[in-house]
């Protein structure tokens, strides 16, 4: 145990050091390259000036033209994005379809193409009234983050050859890759004799299409310069899918790779610590790694030895008798997210959800009792479950990654007046612990399998009962100053949205399948 405990420390280290190096890594710039960054001349005797120098006033009515990797994005190596793609499609027999590459181009590559916006071009790009996008990058991959999330009236991009049953064949349409003189082509069949007002480059094989502008401009080489501030966009992205927290560059990708090994064998380990008793599980899972941050006042309620008196508040404050449980109602960061309240509490508390892979029930060290989504149904269930003891429940009714809540259902303000709002949160390096199209049973040993989890809970004290329905208040007004405590406590922001919205832009289904596909649940 201790051997492989080094060892896991000793990997770790080397992983941690080649990140540094990564970081410090610069890469050598050719003389071209240095011309370019210093927007001098750029073959052929033409000048273009930097895009700090595009004047952004008076455009509203103009067109610009912008190119993608290195010019709307500070990264000029499209290398990862084709990675993620392979990556989250599953493999090569479904990364062959289109239907697989849409759902990824749609759920996947927006929340990393956003993570990269280039600020001083996007500036100039977003002053425009028509944009367009014109890149070597398959329009497939590109078209619905730049419409969505850049606003953009127009895509140009590589477009890839499908069968009739709709198979990617591995070959580009004509006129092939969209590079150089590729892309003035298209441009001019596009706009014809029409020349648009601006064109964006930052490579010499951009030039042919951006003298096909009235005028040019060049996205310096800037290494260090810091990516757009996403409140400065349009939208930001609220949903988003795919396994991988990183953009999965070579250096990183590596890394990922050396990782996996030693990550599976850490995970299966962190999980089997849950087979314990909560009290000695919450130190071997801190030894194994896993940071677990508990604040707030925990309630001491625990089932009287009297069964006719039902639950006793044995803290010394507030020393009393109540017929029902307590209900910890979470925000929902991950389907762990009942355990580690258990964790915290160090006792075993009952979690009800709305699904549930069996696999995840099956392995889950606390009970889990699936509700019904029938109102009537579903109260007179939890009704019962707050006779039995203390209960989790998590309104929303499914995941959300980004710093943000989804609407709370009313359901829990209608059956409970002890209520504890609990804020959760997360924090990981390598893998995301939810997946919207993948299979969900894999859930927990993703999270178990980053170097360093760390879950943070804060118990926010009980409901008072000028905030419960029992002087009046609506279950709506109930569970919305709920959303707003919890959303307060951890600095998210509180949204409209629901389950049947997330599932919609990430997997074009409500969420909701069948019994007899119960492993898929989502």
């Amino acid at each position: 145990m201790s051997n492989a405990l080094r060892i896991v420390c000793k990997a770790t280290q080397l992983i941690l050091l080649s990140i540094e190096k990564l970081r410090e890594s610069k890469p050598h710039e050719s003389k071209e390259r240095a011309m370019e960054a210093e927007g001098r001349c750029y073959g052929h005797g033409n000048t273009f000036q930097s895009v700090e120098y595009c004047n952004r006033k008076g455009r509203q009515e103009q067109t610009v033209v912008s190119d993608l990797d290195g010019t709307l994005l500070r990264s000029s190596n499209a290398l990862p994005y084709y990675m993620l793609v392979a990556f989250e499609a599953s493999g090569i027999l479904r990364f062959t379809l289109l239907l697989e590459i849409d759902i990824v181009a749609r759920a996947v590559l927006p929340k990393f193409y956003l993570a990269d916006i280039h600020p001083h071009t996007w500036r100039a790009f977003s002053s425009f009234k028509c944009r367009c996008l014109l890149t070597a990058t398959p329009r497939l991959f590109v078209e619905p983050f730049a419409r969505e999330y850049l606003c953009a009236d127009l895509v140009l991009g590589t477009e890839l050859e499908f069968t009739k049953l709709g198979r990617a064949t591995g070959f580009v349409k004509s006129p092939g890759v969209l590079v150089g003189t590729n892309k003035e082509k298209v441009l001019h069949r596009q706009f014809g004799d029409k020349k648009p007002d601006v064109g964006l480059g930052d490579r010499p094989s951009d030039q042919p299409f951006m003298q096909r502008c009235k005028e040019g401009y060049l996205v310096r080489k800037q290494p260090n310069i810091r990516a757009l501030d996403q409140s400065e966009l349009p939208k930001q992205i609220v949903f988003h899918d795919g396994r991988l927290v990183r953009r999965p560059t070579p250096g990183w990708a590596l890394i990922i790779l050396l990782w996996l090994p030693i990550g599976l064998l850490l995970g299966l380990l962190r999980m089997s610590a849950g087979l314990l008793p909560f009290r000695y599980a919450y130190y071997v899972i801190s030894f194994l790694g896993v940071r677990v941050v508990v604040r707030g006042e925990q309630p001491f309620i625990e089932k009287a030895s009297n069964s006719d008196r039902g639950f006793e508040i044995v803290d010394e404050r507030n020393r009393g008798f109540r017929k029902q449980g307590v209900l910890f109602v979470c925000n929902h960061r991950t389907l762990l997210d009942p355990i580690f309240v258990s964790l915290a509490l160090r006792q075993n508390v009952t979690a009800v959800t709305y699904s549930l892979s069996r696999i995840s029930a099956s392995i889950s060290p606390i009970r889990t009792v699936a509700l019904t989504r029938d109102k009537e149904m579903d109260r007179t269930k939890i009704r019962a479950l707050l006779e039995e003891g203390n209960l989790v429940i998590c309104p929303e009714g499914t995941t959300c990654r980004e710093p943000f809540i989804l609407r709370f259902s009313a359901l829990f303000a209608e059956i409970s007046e002890h209520i504890v709002p609990v804020a959760i949160n997360t924090h990981l390096q390598m893998f995301h612990a939810t997946t919207a199209r993948g299979w969900k049973g894999m859930d927990s040993l993703y999270f178990f399998m980053n170097p360093r989890p760390l879950y943070e809970i804060t118990f926010l004290g009980e409901l008072p009962n000028q905030f419960c329905c029992s002087i009046g208040r609506t279950p709506i007004e109930v569970a919305n100053n709920v959303q707003r405590m919890i959303a307060g406590a951890v600095g998210f922001h509180c949204t409209p949205f629901t389950r049947r919205d997330k599932y919609m832009a990430l997997a074009g289904n409500n969420g909701i399948v069948s019994s007899e596909n119960s492993n898929k649940t989502r």
